[in-house]
């Protein structure tokens, strides 16, 4: 197929991202000299300003990087954990069998992402040859916050979808979220009116100055907490306080001959590895039939969730056997699991691929490279800004369960199960992919469909990102999983998938249901080769 837009080629650095202001944001910090966690870094803020509906302050998210002068792949955690107070009897005792999805009740766990964006700074300084004063990082996001940025179609269409399904909300009496981040949207005449966040301009400025403190430890801290145990939430001053961001280990299974490399739990890393591991063992080039293409992935994401599901929440509190669940021997047996079943298999539990999340990449000219996602798990999170901070908090924590037998069940002091996970690909022990997709639960199926049509069918990076794409989940409000496929899918390929059992449902070409996927290639010349999605509002930039 024929690419909607061209791959980006550049000798020097390259920068992908789903909103075209972090993109440039990124690139200017490049071209002055700033490295890949630098570029990053800036990246990072401005998407939490200008995409402020899928991150942000108030989430977490996730680093995966590569360090060109010492040759370390290294990885950084800065999801937060569940607060002291926060345990499956305190929800009983309100009333609730599941924790509520928006409202203060959904954000008890700790603000994550701004530790990430400080711990990978620490690293670069010490630990890397270039420097930049930090406050200069956040300059972009606190121009676009303070004097406002374009607004765009899919942010007013995200706006209006939200009030559609939450209308009825009691979280809604808390006016400044609806004040900041909805009403603007449903009276603007249409996109390139400006959207403005004093509030969490004046909040960026301070952390520009303090480094993070009064987030964790001062005047913003206190806002957050004070606000939210006025509103029966759990979180409190040492919750904030003890937070730190941790360093982890990647984790890798082997691909075709290149190293595929994703973080551990509680990310649901594991599964994106697992898939790739059981494809390894098919020869997709013997695979002529496109329906089968799309069958084996759909049916290696099933039986890679079932382990993931089984095992996945914070390692502190169950360690699963990783090294089992991704060694060749077990990619064998769960391939022949599939090989041995005719018809598409049946998975219980209801998926939710939603996750508005962004993830960008970056790779610099002297071969650092950044792979990171940062989330406010869904949609606008859990709908509350605490005044006069401007931070939009995340309902990440709405995802533990209240079942005492759940592996992810809520306990304090805990990290949820994180839907999370940035991925890079390596060749002769560097990176070569630089990869990775918002979407929730879509999150591996997407980053299967671009390791196998770049390296298995030989795509372009941008031909990949383009290419129909496909996601097995539900919708929200749905009662059961479907295999959802963009309807630019040949029609004769629909029919077998339905022919084998598959429950089809057909959404629109460049759905961005399927997420927004960005992808950089570094070739054998150093040539970077990047591309976004047009699913997004993004772009790849290259010098």
């Amino acid at each position: 197929m024929k690419a909607y837009r061209p791959t980006v080629m550049a000798t020097n650095g390259a920068v992908t991202t789903p909103h075209y202001l972090a993109s440039q944001a990124g690139m200017k910090i490049l071209q002055i000299g700033g490295n890949a966690i630098h570029a990053a870094i800036s990246i990072a803020a401005t998407l939490g300003v200008v995409y402020p509906h899928m991150n942000g302050l108030g989430g977490d998210n996730f680093w995966l990087f590569y360090n060109a002068k010492t040759k370390e792949l290294k990885g950084i955690n800065a999801s937060g954990r569940s607060g002291e107070m926060a345990d499956i009897a305190y929800y009983h005792q309100l009333g609730y069998d599941t924790i509520p999805e928006r409202g203060y009740l959904a954000a008890n766990t700790v603000p994550g992402a701004l530790s990430g964006w400080l711990k990978a700074y620490e690293y670069a300084e010490s630990d890397m040859e270039q420097t930049m004063n930090w406050s200069e990082l956040l300059e972009d996001a606190i121009e676009y916050a303070e004097n406002g940025f374009p607004i765009t179609d899919s942010q007013i269409k995200m706006a209006k979808s939200f009030l559609a399904k939450e209308a009825s909300n009691e979280e809604r009496t808390n006016n400044d979220f609806y004040s900041i981040f909805i009403e603007p949207l449903l009276h603007c005449k249409g996109a390139g009116q400006l959207f403005y966040q004093k509030d969490l301009a004046n909040t960026l400025r301070a952390i520009a100055k303090d480094k993070g403190h009064s987030f964790y430890h001062g005047d913003i801290a206190a806002k957050m907490v004070e606000m939210c145990q006025s509103q029966h939430g759990v979180l409190t001053k040492q919750d904030l306080a003890n937070h730190t961001a941790d360093w982890m280990e990647p984790i890798a299974v082997d691909y075709r001959g290149y190293k595929a490399y994703n973080l551990p739990p509680n990310t649901q890393g594991i599964a994106s590895l697992s898939i790739l591991n059981m494809i390894n063992q098919f020869d997709l080039s013997e695979i002529k039939n496109d329906a089968f293409y799309y069958h084996l992935i759909v049916e290696a994401t099933k039986l890679a969730f079932e382990d993931r599901d089984r095992w996945v929440t914070d390692p502190e509190y169950t360690m699963p056997p990783i090294d089992q669940l991704l060694s060749k021997q077990y990619g064998q047996q769960l391939a022949e699991v599939i090989e041995n079943k005719e018809e598409a298999g049946t998975f219980t539990a209801l998926l939710d691929p939603r996750g508005d999340t962004v993830w960008f990449g970056v790779v610099d000219k002297w071969g650092n490279a950044v792979s990171m996602i940062q989330s406010i798990y869904h949609e606008y999170g859990a709908a509350v800004v605490p005044p006069e901070t401007g931070v939009l908090l995340q309902n990440r924590g709405s995802f533990f369960s209240l079942d005492e037998e759940a592996i992810n069940r809520l306990e304090p002091k805990k990290r949820t199960f994180h839907t999370l996970n940035p991925a890079m690909l390596f060749k002769n022990n560097r990176p070569h992919l630089v990869y990775g997709t918002m979407g929730g639960e879509g999150q591996p199926q997407t980053q299967a469909a671009l390791v196998t049509r770049i390296i298995d069918y030989k795509y372009g990076v941008q031909e990949a990102i383009e290419a129909p794409r496909w996601l097995y989940g539900r919708t929200w409000g749905a009662s059961s999983n479907t295999l959802k496929l963009e309807k630019r899918i040949d029609p004769s390929v629909q029919a077998m998938l339905r022919k084998k059992g598959h429950d089809i449902e057909l959404v629109e070409s460049y759905s961005d249901m399927m997420g927004h996927a960005g992808a950089i290639l570094i070739d054998d010349e150093n040539i970077k080769l990047a591309g976004s999605d047009p699913r997004s509002d993004g772009i790849a930039l290259g010098y």
